[in-house]
């Protein structure tokens, strides 16, 4: 290696450092310190070097905890259910205001809910779920429909913060599905006209095909961040039932800093990424064909 290359590579590597060293702490070293733990019995009031080792005994005793089974449906639940329905409504949001008048104001309305933090956005809803004087109580009884306490009953609290879910996250993925049918060639569309083919074939044989990569990459992120939501459940679901509202995130919480069971709670984590990462592969499987670019 010349002296020059050999230079070039030294300043990169020194420009480089301080991400490396980022990375390195707060990645590469605090997943194998998680992973390193979740194999302890640690409370945080002793050395972790000190803490006794006890094999996989905390993973093989949160699958006969029952708050951790229930946490865990209720995170299957919500991710599935949120995800799916995000993007369904946010894909016939941005397919019905692509190229109409005043769409730009539409988007914005529809996308100022994700900007909002989480925590305020379960303040307003949670205002509105109000079971004595909420508005969705107020107009469900102009309807005939009897007045419920949907943040306390166990039948409706998750779903009741699934809606909230569901109305916070479409506006983001509204924007991007713009850009994917904005990507669409008119010409298309427009031979597709000239064989005949109705607005809703076309949504079928050309809209969905060529929108592979923007559902891929929706998917993944929303299923990603909906299987590690925590602010919103915390704020909504404090009142309500922990087994029926707590998802893996809040339990680990509630496990690490509520109960001290710091081995416990990395092992479910460790648990959570797992699932994570299958569920991610699982789905680039699925769409490792297709988008615009298999039609070119």
């Amino acid at each position: 290696m010349s002296k020059n290359r050999l230079r070039e590579n030294v300043a990169a590597y020194i420009f480089l450092s301080p991400i490396l060293l980022f990375f390195a702490v707060f990645f590469a070293f605090a997943v194998g310190f998680s992973v390193w733990i979740s194999f302890k019995q640690w409370n945080m009031l002793i050395s972790p070097i000190d803490a006794p080792s006890i094999g996989f005994d905390n993973y093989s005793s949160l699958f006969s905890d029952p708050l951790f089974t229930a946490s865990l449906f209720n995170t299957i639940v919500y991710a599935f259910t949120t995800t799916v329905a995000i993007l369904v409504l946010s894909l016939l949001i941005a397919a019905a205001l692509n190229n109409i008048k005043n769409a730009a104001i539409w988007r914005f309305i529809y996308f100022a809910p994700s900007i909002t933090p989480a925590v305020a956005v379960g303040m307003i809803w949670g205002y509105l779920y109000n079971p004595s004087r909420g508005i969705v109580n107020e107009v469900l009884g102009w309807l005939g429909v009897p007045a419920h306490n949907w943040l306390t009953d166990p039948r409706y609290a998750l779903m009741a913060i699934i809606i909230t879910a569901v109305w916070a996250g479409m506006g983001a993925s509204i924007l991007i599905f713009t850009a994917g049918l904005k990507a669409i060639p008119q010409s298309y569309y427009d031979a597709a006209k000239i064989d005949g083919a109705s607005r809703i074939k076309m949504f079928w044989a050309i809209t969905l095909p060529l929108l592979k990569p923007t559902i891929l990459f929706l998917l993944i992120t929303g299923m990603i961040g909906a299987w590690q939501v925590f602010d919103l459940i915390y704020m909504m679901g404090a009142n309500a039932p922990a087994s029926s509202v707590q998802v893996i995130s809040l339990y680990i919480y509630n496990t690490a800093f509520v109960n001290l069971q710091m081995g416990r709670a990395s092992a479910a984590a460790m648990i959570l990424f797992v699932i994570v990462l299958i569920i991610t592969l699982f789905i680039l499987r699925i769409f490792r064909q297709g988008g615009i670019e298999s039609y070119e």
